[in-house]
């Protein structure tokens, strides 16, 4: 597990704009853009600075000009997910275990948007403490994904996050999109 919380105070004092390339170096995991435009699903990778800072997985994401939906899966270090929404009035977010938001800038910066305190434990009580989510379960909903059913998908504990993605991917129907990007993605 990759902690992300000092390192990227030290860019902030440098008044730096996001992370230092060497904050995510040893952080796994995968980033996409998904867009679904003229009935047709496109998906194509974020670069690794997503995995590490909200604000730069949404300025991938907004900069992806689209006259139809466009959100972003993270798989942050195996761990956790994030779907992102960027929207005019703000974007809609989804964590899947708010618990390693101590651990993890990406995860902290999530609650802190939801204004959902981080919550501080000690590294030795993560084991023992049930994962649980936080945001907006609805933010795919228009798309065909509703509520219950992402509240199903991220109940899955037992699946690892890019298992859980990919039970998104397939309820929404792009699944071989989903897949042949990962199986270009090194690894």
């Amino acid at each position: 597990m990759a902690a992300q919380r000092g390192s990227n105070n030290s860019a902030k004092a440098k008044n730096f704009d996001g992370p230092d390339l060497d904050d995510f170096d040893d952080l796994e995991g995968f980033g996409v853009a998904v867009v679904r435009e003229d009935g047709k699903w496109t998906v194509t990778p974020l670069p690794t600075k997503a995995l590490a800072s909200l604000s730069a997985a949404e300025t991938e994401l907004r900069e992806m000009r689209s006259s139809g939906a466009v959100f972003g899966l993270l798989d942050v270090d195996d761990e956790f997910f994030v779907v992102l929404r960027p929207a005019p009035s703000g974007t809609r977010l989804l964590l899947s275990d708010a618990s390693l938001a101590g651990e993890y800038d990406i995860a902290a910066d999530v609650l802190d948007r939801l204004n959902v305190e981080v919550p501080d434990f000690d590294a030795d009580e993560l084991d023992d403490i049930e994962p649980w989510p936080e945001g907006d379960m609805a933010l795919l909903a228009d798309l065909g994904l509703p509520e219950a059913v992402m509240g199903i998908i991220v109940a899955e504990t037992d699946l690892y996050p890019d298992e859980q993605l990919g039970s998104i991917a397939q309820r929404l129907g792009f699944p071989d999109e989903l897949s042949a990007v990962l199986d270009k993605l090194p690894r």
